[in-house]
């Protein structure tokens, strides 16, 4: 292991973008539904959906954080709806599993998804038995990241010690309540991310393949 990483116990991991390339294209089907989702839910055009889709995804964390807050959404038929993809454009991925398995410590996901999907996903990933468990929107009380509640709700539920933690994700914005707090923090800058703010002050590494980051740092060559 690379020395500047021997003192990480906990490797957290987000799923969406994260876990599988952007190109997967898991996302874009996601985001369609959310938006067919706020159509029909408000009775409104594709123009003023996106509109109310994207102000809450901004303002409340997640889109459903907003509908919750302001429509009183019932999350898990909002959940289900939304997350019934096709997860074809995604394969396993031996490389990533490899370098997982060989990583000291705890695999946890943490994600602003729900756990039946993250474990349909893993699953075609090839990767569901290599984590301890999967920390979802439904075990956030739906405070998604990056809330930092959501970050402390983490650490609680599994006793984890987040200054001997490393968190990685594709939206930046994400890692810097995992930095407030002492994580290790690895921004995988794939295209994913939706932010404006170019601030990058709280993110340790950037990397663009996570599986031969994986390999590097085990071969101590990153």
């Amino acid at each position: 292991m690379k020395a500047e990483l021997s003192h990480i116990d906990n490797w957290i991991f987000d799923l969406d973008n994260t876990l599988y390339p952007a190109s997967g294209d898991l996302w874009t089907q996601i985001d369609a539904k959310i938006g067919a989702y706020v159509q029909t839910l408000l009775d409104c055009g594709p123009e003023e959906a996106h509109r109310i889709q994207k102000g809450y995804f901004h303002s409340h964390g997640t889109t459903l954080h907003g509908l919750m807050s302001e429509h009183d959404v019932d999350p898990h038929h909002y959940l289900d709806a939304v997350h019934d993809v096709d997860l074809s454009g995604i394969e396993a991925n031996l490389a990533l599993a490899e370098a997982l398995v060989r990583l000291p410590g705890r695999k946890l996901v943490f994600t602003n998804a729900n756990a039946p999907y993250a474990v349909k996903v893993l699953e075609r990933l090839g990767l569901h038995d290599l984590f301890e468990a999967v920390h979802d929107i439904h075990s956030t009380e739906y405070r998604p990241k990056p809330d930092p509640l959501a970050y402390a709700g983490l650490c609680t539920a599994f006793d984890i010690d987040p200054t001997a933690s490393l968190f990685v994700e594709d939206m930046a914005r994400n890692l810097k309540p995992a930095k407030a707090i002492g994580m290790t923090t690895v921004w995988i800058d794939n295209g994913s991310e939706q932010s404006d703010d170019n601030d990058r002050s709280f993110i340790d590494y950037s990397i663009t393949d996570l599986g031969a980051w994986l390999h590097d740092i085990l071969e101590n060559r990153a």
